[in-house]
């Protein structure tokens, strides 16, 4: 993309949810407890256009935080009518939704057709029946495919949001839902690890010692896998971990406010180490945004090298992309 795609985000917590999945409270995920009004759509806006850097052509209204195609339809629609004069007043360029499913249908498509959205994100979190069955999500992977195939059939752009860590799963589960994603082969992936939060069904089995959740290295050792996954596919993945939560929400997980970096720094050393031979002194060669990324946190990846005896300087090459590495011998 050659432009950096920005969302004006509207939360609807939890209330078009018809069940409760093991590790959801949308309450502390996005500090959002009241359902938004049509104004809030409208404030949210008028803010956002008054930023510097706002750019109406990647620019889109995003419902996110629950299930919005489950939502009552007369509440649906006030907000999409809202949204979508914005859309053809030309000041944002599309809106974006994220539900279930089992809340897709040809009916509810072509009403969002109707409102200028553009793409439609799907909470799938798992492929693996069990995983979903036990976490209590409602759905079946089949409901995932099916949506799917309707979301393309109707022109939307297709996103997909998985879980790491899910209570029941493993990460060759994991692993398997993201190379069944890649088939679907949809245009955007998030990827979250699982967080546990009070007062979830998930915060009792961690306190009854039947759910372990992932440590911080694992998550992002096994999120900078699928990254790279989707990312060989030409799959965007827009959001590794949660935007926020509430501190005092916060049981147990793999929580970082910097998971993202976390992950793509991970990659660049996976990267690297594949290029490494023989021990000695090395410059590595990033694009002019990845020089923290490669360095590490507190330069933890060029201490991680050092220890196994590789002596690495990171300098700018304007040449190359995204996460991209060279590398040479530093005499």
């Amino acid at each position: 993309m050659s432009a950096k795609h920005s969302n004006i985000s509207i939360f609807v917590p939890h209330i078009g949810c018809p069940n409760k999945c093991s590790f959801c409270n949308q309450r502390y995920i996005t500090g959002v407890c009241k359902a938004p009004k049509a104004e809030d759509v409208i404030n949210a806006v008028n803010t956002a256009v008054k930023s510097a850097n706002f750019d109406p052509q990647t620019s889109e209204i995003a419902f996110f935080g629950g299930s919005f195609t489950a939502i009552n339809r007369n509440y649906m629609t006030s907000l999409l009518e809202t949204a979508s004069d914005f859309v053809k007043e030309g000041k944002v360029s599309g809106i974006r939704i994220s539900t279930r499913p089992d809340a897709i249908d040809d009916e509810i498509l072509n009403l969002l057709k109707e409102h200028n959205v553009t793409a439609i994100e799907l909470g799938a979190q798992s492929l693996n029946d069990r995983v979903l069955r036990l976490n209590n999500r409602g759905h079946k992977a089949e409901d995932v495919y099916n949506a799917a195939s309707l979301i393309r059939k109707h022109g939307f752009e297709l996103g997909l949001q998985i879980m790491t860590g899910l209570y029941a799963d493993s990460d060759s589960s994991t692993i398997k839902t993201a190379q069944k994603v890649i088939e679907i082969k949809p245009d955007t992936v998030r990827i979250y690890p699982t967080i546990v939060l009070k007062n979830t069904d998930l915060a009792a089995l961690y306190l009854d010692n039947k759910y372990k959740p992932q440590t911080l290295d694992a998550a992002v050792s096994l999120a900078a896998k699928l990254y790279k996954m989707f990312r060989d596919e030409g799959i965007r993945v827009i959001r590794l971990g949660l935007h926020s939560i509430e501190e005092e929400a916060f049981i147990a997980g793999p929580w970082h406010p910097a998971f993202s970096e976390l992950c793509q720094s991970q990659i660049m050393l996976n990267d690297v180490l594949k290029k490494l031979t023989t021990k000695g002194n090395y410059i590595i060669y990033v694009g002019k945004s990845d020089v923290s990324k490669m360095t590490g946190q507190k330069r933890s990846n060029l201490s991680f090298l050092t220890d196994r005896g590789y002596n690495c300087k990171v300098k700018v090459n304007p040449l190359l992309s995204d996460l991209e590495t060279e590398i040479e011998r530093d005499v």
